[in-house]
């Protein structure tokens, strides 16, 4: 096998990896790796870094979305992932960049805290990868979880209830704007572009979270992610603090 996808079905960059492949009508193995356990996988799977995505392409070893959707449109160029037009194109890697910046790392924020802080989510994790003593994993998985919590995302901050508050604060303006690429064209849909999978993939994760799905559910953006996700496997319950979610509750412009 040429292609392998080592991957978390709970991850939101892992199944936009996926749907790439998907796409493009690529032969590919699949490989799971269990999650809060990335790190040393993937390490012995030869790869210098602990995050999925990542994929082996023809002896490459290539991680992250936007360098896999890259490498996945050169070597198989359709349908394409970005636009030929210079101007579009940049428009769309504008858009790709601020999904996986700015906007990827809220989703995996909020679970990586609740993670380290509810026995029960890291059971149900334990259930979902299929795992044997669930309860038993989720006391082990604990300072794994913490671990992961206090890592700096891109955007400089953690999975600590500040950096929640912040997300959370920060939301609707981002499901917005999210909203507005998708009216402009920009996330094309038929076929979807690369900007659309990082960003509904993304969205779709969001939409997952009991405690955000309402406010999710009312932005024009989740109906395709549902519809490019439906198969996501991710249904988080309540996890958050109701006194968190109050910038949700605050109208958006007319």
């Amino acid at each position: 096998m040429a292609v392998v996808l080592y991957w978390m079905a709970i991850s939101h960059p892992s199944q936009a990896a996926r749907k790439m492949l998907d796409l493009k009508g690529i032969d590919y193995e699949l490989v799971d790796v269990l999650p809060l356990n990335q790190r040393v996988h993937l390490r012995l799977a030869g790869f210098r870094g602990g995050t999925v995505p990542a994929l082996k392409l023809e002896g490459h070893k290539i991680q992250g979305s936007r360098r896999i959707a890259r490498a996945v449109d050169e070597r198989w160029p359709e349908p394409p992932l970005f636009p030929a037009d210079p101007t579009a194109r940049a428009r769309v890697e504008q858009a790709e960049r601020w999904g996986e910046e700015e906007l990827q790392p809220v989703p995996r924020r909020l679970f990586r805290f609740a993670a380290a802080e509810n026995p029960e989510l890291r059971r149900g994790v334990a259930r979902v990868a299929g795992l044997p003593a669930a309860g038993l994993v989720a006391a082990a998985s604990k300072p794994a979880a913490a671990y992961y919590a206090r890592t700096i995302e891109a955007d400089g901050r953690r999975a600590t209830e500040a950096g929640v508050r912040a997300d959370l604060a920060a939301l609707p303006a981002m499901l917005d704007r999210a909203d507005r690429l998708l009216a402009d064209g920009t996330l094309a849909l038929d076929p979807p572009n690369a900007a659309a999978l990082q960003i509904l993939a993304t969205v779709r994760l969001l939409d997952a979270f009991e405690d955000l799905h309402d406010h999710v559910a009312a932005h024009s953006c989740a109906a395709p992610a549902r519809d490019l996700f439906a198969d996501y496997p991710a249904r988080l319950p309540r996890v958050l603090e109701p006194a968190w979610l109050e910038p949700l509750l605050v109208p958006g412009p007319a």
